[in-house]
């Protein structure tokens, strides 16, 4: 494994609530790994030679890296609001790129044609213009005022409304998407997708959500985003080529491709390069 930039980067590998002495067997950009609860409790990750890694315990994950991080892992602040619920949705395995994983999270066009009658709808299928800019100060892709008709918003949306996102990506396999919450007009649900790259062609995808939400059970939050996913997945696990093409020659966007293209630009700016094509073939 060659991409230091990535190798330096936090990624989730496990839940807090799921972890055993026993521990998690499991992979890190193709480096095998053990998740488990340490001697006094806490949780560790260990490399194959039993070293331990770095270890941050957030949003309920536990988060490793194969490197030396730079930085601390970001932070969401609707996290620490006591009144939200906190939802671990768990984990899917996906045959795709960790990139991919991350792009399909950011691309609003297909909302109508993957998640009929529920995100989109035809013939509302129109992306309405939106601003996309890479923020310097934070280095943090954001895409803001995304605007797209949805029959049903959230689990706990009654009827079709009017959504409004703002998208940002804080690292490079993470997506941080806040969204119209129905019950509390003024504020934003937040759903995330952390993911785990196993290797360059298959992940683990952990879904995240921060919501207001009263009328609905942990259980029933937690089926609602796995749904909406594994309706996902079908796509990621077909798209050709494998890989995030980094290119800009290889693949033609449009106007709603605007997220995509400033993340790819990111990726290559920063040498983020693991789980990308870097020339056509």
């Amino acid at each position: 494994m060659t991409d230091t930039a990535m190798k330096d980067a936090w990624y989730p590998v496990g839940l807090c609530s799921d972890l055993s002495a026993d521990g998690r067997k499991t992979r890190l950009m193709g480096e095998p790994i053990t998740v488990k609860t340490g001697p006094v409790g806490a949780p560790e990750v260990l490399n194959a030679d039993n070293e331990p890694l770095p270890v941050i315990i957030r949003f309920g994950h536990v988060w490793t890296s194969l490197g030396a991080p730079q930085t601390d892992l970001f932070t969401i602040p609707e996290a620490d609001q006591p009144s939200r619920k906190l939802v671990d949705v768990g984990v899917v395995r996906v045959k795709c790129s960790p990139l991919r994983a991350v792009e399909n999270f950011l691309d609003i066009a297909h909302f109508p044609f993957v998640h009929t009658d529920i995100l989109g709808a035809e013939p509302h299928t129109e992306v309405e213009d939106y601003k996309v800019e890479i923020r310097d100060e934070e280095d943090e892709v954001w895409a803001t005022k995304v605007k797209f008709f949805q029959p049903q918003a959230a689990k706990s949306a009654e009827g079709g409304i009017t959504t409004e996102y703002m998208y940002r990506v804080p690292a490079p396999t993470c997506s941080v998407l806040y969204k119209t919450c129905p019950p509390r007009p003024g504020e934003w649900d937040v759903i995330c997708l952390f993911v785990q790259p196993l290797t360059e062609d298959l992940c683990d995808v952990w879904p995240w959500m921060a919501l207001y939400d009263e009328d609905n059970t942990m259980t029933e939050l937690i089926h609602f985003q796995q749904m909406i996913f594994l309706q996902d997945r079908s796509i990621l696990e077909n798209q050709i080529p494998t890989r995030l093409p980094l290119d800009p020659g290889m693949e033609m966007p449009t106007r709603a491709d605007m997220t995509s293209v400033a993340y790819r630009r990111w990726l290559k700016r920063h040498n983020y390069t693991y789980g990308a094509q870097l020339v056509a073939k």
